[in-house]
């Protein structure tokens, strides 16, 4: 498994897509804005091409994470409210406004 936290490190100091919000995402005081943080920035490193889900934000601020997990998931909600990524679950497109359950991605929006 792959460990979030030093992919948000990677990301920070590499200095590419992400790294603004993955230096946010480890440094914020605020839980919710590191979580939004985190999410932003592993979605933006990853790219076009990949996708994160919310437990990898919520693993990558917190050594206890599951507690995070709806938090996370409702923060997903609100990025792709704004425009800012794409929920996706089995290779479809959610609606963010819409009932759904089960794993979900994050994806950087395209547009």
């Amino acid at each position: 498994m792959s460990d979030p936290r030093r992919e948000l490190e990677r990301t920070r100091d590499g200095g590419g897509p992400g790294a603004d919000h993955a230096r946010t995402a480890l440094s914020a005081s605020d839980p919710s804005e590191r979580l939004r943080a985190a999410i932003l920035a592993l979605a933006e490193a990853r790219g076009m091409d990949s996708s994160t889900c919310p437990s990898d934000a919520a693993r990558a601020v917190t050594d206890d994470w599951r507690p995070l997990l709806p938090r996370a998931r409702e923060l997903a909600r609100d990025l792709a409210r704004a425009g800012e990524v794409r929920l996706t679950q089995r290779g479809a497109v959610l609606d963010p406004d819409g009932q759904w359950r089960g794993p979900i991605r994050i994806r950087v929006s395209d547009g």
